[in-house]
């Protein structure tokens, strides 16, 4: 669970927190509002949409135990002071 406020004195605007992934951990990518990155937070996107390079210069589809970070885009407007609590359904390796 990622706890945040603003504590600054403006409304947040194009904001997003990253959290990278702990090993061990293997992220529920179902979540719609949750972004994800397969190669440390280069690229991002919803699983479907990712892809890795394999050894014999190939691409395959990414899968959850390749995720390395989660992305959360705020909305705009989020007012000085406002807090929230961002949270990621998960399985422990």
């Amino acid at each position: 669970m990622v706890h945040w406020r603003n504590q600054g004195g403006e409304p947040l605007r194009d904001y997003a927190l990253v959290r990278p992934l702990p090993k061990g951990v293997e992220l529920d990518p179902s979540d719609p509002a949750l972004q994800v990155s397969v190669d440390g937070g280069v690229r991002w996107g919803r699983m479907a949409q990712l892809w890795l390079p394999t050894p014999l210069g190939g691409v395959r589809r990414a899968v959850p135990a390749d995720i390395t970070h989660v992305r959360w885009t705020l909305p705009d407007g989020v007012p000085p002071g406002q807090a929230g609590r961002l949270s990621y359904r998960a399985t422990i390796r």
